[in-house]
């Protein structure tokens, strides 16, 4: 049985519109992609404020931190020491947005851990953390 009727004073274009049957089912398949969605974007969202961003990347680990977001030589003159431990996401999106400094660690130092996550590229550890907090909710 055909599911579209043709429709009367036969327009160009095909001339065919969905039936009302059709209309419905299409309709009861949005509805039903949405109620899936919506949960898998809840626990996307979730999961990029646990993610974690190491400052500086393993590679440099016991490196220093310079205020232009630079990996420098331990020591280095207003270098600063790296964090204890690797940013969480929710950290570094708070940092990124002048929120509040995460407790243990010194402002200044905090802002040049910033400059070093927004000098973050493809392929650096931590990228992928920094890129997801970037993506518009």
């Amino acid at each position: 049985m055909d599911e579209r009727n043709e429709q009367p004073g036969g327009e160009a274009g095909g001339g065919l519109v969905p039936s009302r049957r059709m209309v419905l089912a299409l309709g009861a398949a949005a509805a039903s992609t949405v109620v899936t969605v919506r949960p898998a974007l809840a626990q996307t969202a979730g999961s990029v404020m646990h993610c974690q961003i190491p400052v500086p990347a393993p590679q440099n680990a016991g490196s220093y931190i310079a205020p232009d977001g630079s990996v420098v030589a331990p020591g280095t003159a207003g270098a600063f020491p790296p964090p204890p431990r690797p940013l969480t996401g929710e950290e570094a999106k708070a940092l990124l947005n002048h929120g509040p400094t995460p407790a243990g660690l010194d402002p200044e130092a905090a802002q040049a851990y910033v400059n070093y996550i927004r000098r973050l590229q493809a392929g650096m550890s931590g990228f992928t953390c920094y890129a997801s907090l970037q993506m518009p909710r």
